[in-house]
């Protein structure tokens, strides 16, 4: 049985479809990922959507999707996900005791769980294949063909160890950079050889477009319309899902076109560019240096980005100008959730080291950071540049290498992650990709930016006070 079979019958998958009708465009994606015969409308739909001419004879190894928000990838990956976990048997390629997994990684916990749910709806009230599951966990079904199904988030660092019949990305251009400054090369690279040893392994990587950057850009520059190589398939919101209401895009449209294009019309957005190429800034990093001691003939800086201690971490940079290069000496960071007042009383004994009494930082919370470093001893001073323009101006110091950072994975990871958007009006601003952070970037390009500044010339005699 094939899949457009399973969606068809009435005792597996087609209570999910109550109006078919409104599905032609994902039965079309099935038949062209599959390597299914298609009818005269797939066969126009196909081509529309992928650029090709001739309609694939055999299912794809990898397959690329474009798709507007909304479109129904998430309830795609979980149907796909069950059948190629219920309906094919990997045991042939598989060693006594090991198991073939059907891995469904999400963006977030959130978005997980939402995938989850349309699985562990299927294998629950599908009596056929509510039998085949032997052990069912917050994550993930054993099933007894030696197959587990699991969902879980984007991170290069739990996908190793695996044997994949098939991994199936969801949103991967909305991939979190809290582990690598490229999470979705990484995480592919990561899942890849644990896909070797399966002959009819499939990778599938779904998501709404954003900017035109990352393996979904790349994907889709080099496949697009090709015949000979994997498929990518671009459709917007109501070419998948027409129940979505035509106004609702209109309206989106008028609010931001550029948004709107890229949300509902699967644009790539050319509004949004990457702000500095990682090469660029690892070249900046002195490797092996977490940390610079302070010395007594130093003038040093201090920024600070604070926090409440909830949301984002409390960072401090701490740096300093020597003849024409801004060295980075010394960083914390404080993640939540954690004591505001505990982490002012931490950074101002780490500040007394380099024997710094002013810090500068943006306006957050009004008064309340400059009351807690006044009870330091420490001024705290607003910033005179808001965060884009301390982005900005850090910019020529990482493309001249005149910053010297430390070797920090998590510090590399932000300042990579930054974009650069225009607005409908013009205006430049750069900002942290959605679902990021740029806490520790913010400090490093506030304190950078202030000893790029033209400095006093310290005396000894000022040194002995």
């Amino acid at each position: 049985m094939n899949i457009l079979e399973a969606c068809a019958h009435p005792e597996i998958f087609a209570p999910w479809f109550r109006k078919p009708e409104t599905y032609r465009g994902w039965f079309a994606f099935l038949a062209a990922l599959f390597g299914l015969q298609m009818d005269d409308e797939q066969l126009g739909l196909y081509q529309r959507h992928t650029g090709r001419k001739e309609a694939p004879t055999e299912a794809q190894r990898e397959g690329w999707l474009v798709i507007g928000r909304r479109g129904g990838k998430s309830f795609t990956m979980a149907l796909i996900a069950v059948f190629l976990a219920c309906f094919f048997d990997y045991r042939q390629y598989l060693a006594p005791g090991e198991r073939a997994t059907v891995l469904v990684i999400a963006t977030d916990r959130r978005q997980a769980r939402v995938i989850l749910r349309y699985v562990r709806a299927m294998l629950d009230n599908i009596p056929l294949l509510q039998a085949m599951v032997e052990r069912d966990t917050a994550d993930s079904f054993d099933l007894d063909n030696s197959t587990t199904i699991e969902v879980g988030t984007a991170s290069f660092r739990s996908t190793r160890g695996y044997t994949y019949a098939a991994v199936l990305c969801d949103e991967l251009a909305f991939w979190r950079t809290d582990d690598a400054a490229e999470p979705d090369y990484a995480i592919l690279d990561a899942i890849r050889p644990g896909m070797a040893s399966i002959p009819n392994s499939m990778l599938l990587c779904a998501s709404s477009p954003h900017a035109r950057r990352g393996a979904l850009w790349d994907a889709f520059k080099r496949f697009w319309g090709k015949d000979e190589a994997p498929l990518v398939w671009r459709a917007a919101t109501r070419d998948m899902n027409p129940t979505i209401s035509q106004s609702v895009v209109d309206r989106a449209l008028e609010r931001d076109h550029a948004s709107a294009m890229a949300e509902y019309g699967a644009e790539f957005r050319s509004d949004i560019e990457q702000f500095v190429n990682i090469e660029v800034v690892e070249d900046c990093v002195s490797r092996g240096v977490y940390e610079r001691a302070p010395l007594s003939n130093i003038r040093y800086r201090a920024f600070v980005d604070p926090s409440g201690g909830s949301n984002d971490s409390m960072t401090l940079a701490i740096g300093h100008k020597e003849g024409e290069r801004n060295i980075l000496d010394c960083v914390r960071e404080r993640k939540p959730p954690f004591s505001p007042e505990s982490v002012v009383a931490e950074f101002a004994d780490t500040l007394a080291k380099y024997r710094v009494r002013e810090v500068e930082g943006d306006r957050y919370a009004g008064e309340w950071p400059r009351e807690q470093f006044r009870k330091k001893g420490i001024t705290y001073k607003i910033a005179e540049k808001p965060r884009s323009d301390l982005y900005r101006d850090m910019l020529p110091l990482l493309n001249s290498g005149a910053a010297d950072l430390l070797d920090s994975d998590r510090l590399v990871t932000q300042i990579v992650g930054l974009e650069r958007r225009v607005s409908r009006g013009g205006k430049e601003s750069i900002d942290h990709a959605p679902g990021g952070h740029d806490d520790l970037a913010n400090a490093v390009a506030g304190v950078l930016n202030a000893t790029a500044k033209p400095q006093h010339v310290v005396t000894w005699e000022e040194l002995r006070i």
